[in-house]
Parts: structure tokens; C-alpha cells; sequence
């Protein structure tokens, strides 16, 4: 399969399916990452250029962990918009990598860069889901629930014990975040999405399956 794992910010991808992506890396899956923006506004005091070159880098060094495909969007963090271009823009990359799977932000979000994401991954599957070339499965994943992504409830979830320590390495490689800081936050959600989802799970994923629609 092809798998395609969205966020607005490099770290979001990472931090929210990292484990994910590993897992189907590890499964002989293609699979890409693609970053709305380069992390432009990220780094208090920084200007945005440089921020977008340390950032980027921290997402090539992340993505070499997880051992997939970094693509970039080219919109500016902070300054993320929806609007009829930018649906193009995203239905064209998704038809150029004609993913089978593709991962995004939970709309209901507390930043709106995620919610910029999420719209436009989701219009894309609107656009595609009755064309049988085209259409893709849609998972949602969350990022720091209860401080960002509101009123998760997963339908799905990915045992991710064999891979965890991978998942924070790549997550670590952000350090321009702190991502030290704020990383034990997803491991104690990978703890308790473990317990919900059972089978002797320690740390585990979960998504909102959007699904076909229009083809199954």
C-alpha cells in the first residue's frame, strides 16, 4: 500500500502516528510524510526563514528514524489558510501520490493550523471517494488530547509497543519544540489508548476512521 501520514507542523505527524508510521514502514508500506508548513513561526525570537531551515531539518532527521518520505506543502505556520487554491493544491498532491491510506489532524482542534490541515485533507477525500482510482481511507489522529484535540473518540487503534521507543526518538529529534517537555504527555495517551484498546497492549495509537463512504 501507499500511506500518506499529513500535519500542520513538523513534530505533529510524528507525535500523533509516529508509532503508526513505523509499524507499516516495518509492514514493506510506502510511506510519505507531508508537513503543511515548515515550523516558520516555531521558534520564539527566531526569524521565520531560519526557523523553517532548523525545523525542516528536524523533520528530515525524524523522518530518517521512522524511515519515510518527508514532502512539504509550502504554506507559512502561523499563517495557514483554506481556500479554493489551496483544496487544489492538496487534491493534487494526493492524486500524485495516490495514497490508499491517508492520516490527518482531528478537525475539532484547538490550533487552527491542525484544523487548516484537516479541511483540506478531508476535502480531497470528499472530492476522490467515489472515484475507485482515487479514493483513499481516512484516519484522524490526536495530538495532546484534552490540551488540543477536543472530544476524541477512537474507533481504531494500532498496538505500537514494538516500535514506542522509535516513535520518541523521532518525536525527540524535534528539539527546537522541547519536545522532552512535552512528549511524556502522548506517551501517557499511548499508555491509556493501550488499556482501551487490551490484548497485553502497552502503547497504543487510536483513530477516527472516516472510511470510503462512497465505496464500501
Amino acid at each position: 500500500m501507499k500511506v500518506l501520514a499529513t500535519g500542520a507542523h513538523p513534530d505533529d505527524p510524528e507525535s500523533g502516528c509516529g508509532g503508526t508510521i513505523r509499524r507499516l514502514v516495518e509492514m514493506r508500506h510506502d510511506v510519505a510524510v507531508l508537513y503543511l508548513t515548515r515550523g516558520e513561526a516555531g521558534i520564539p525570537g527566531v526569524a521565520h526563514e531560519e526557523a523553517a531551515e532548523i525545523r525542516t531539518a528536524e523533520a528530515v532527521e525524524a523522518c530518517a528514524v521512522l524511515q519515510a518520505r518527508p514532502l512539504f506543502f509550502g504554506q507559512i505556520d502561523g499563517d495557514t489558510y483554506v481556500n479554493r487554491d489551496a483544496y487544489v493544491a492538496m487534491a493534487a498532491i494526493l492524486e500524485r501520490e495516490n495514497p490508499d491510506i491517508v492520516f490527518t489532524h482531528w478537525p475539532i482542534d484547538t490550533h487552527p493550523d491542525h484544523r487548516a490541515t484537516s479541511n483540506l485533507v478531508y476535502s480531497a477525500w470528499n472530492r476522490f471517494r467515489s472515484n475507485e482510482s482515487r479514493a483513499f481511507d481516512l484516519y484522524y489522529y490526536e495530538v495532546l488530547t484534552g490540551i488540543q484535540s477536543q472530544n476524541f473518540h477512537p474507533t481504531h487503534f494500532l498496538d505500537i509497543t514494538s516500535v514506542a521507543a522509535i516513535k520518541k526518538e523521532a518525536t525527540l529529534k524535534h528539539a527546537s519544540q522541547h519536545a522532552a517537555e512535552w512528549f511524556p504527555h502522548h506517551e501517557k495517551m499511548d499508555e491509556f489508548r493501550a488499556f482501551q484498546y487490551g490484548h497485553g497492549s502497552q502503547s497504543a495509537e487510536a483513530f477516527v476512521h472516516q472510511g470510503f463512504s462512497g465505496l464500501i
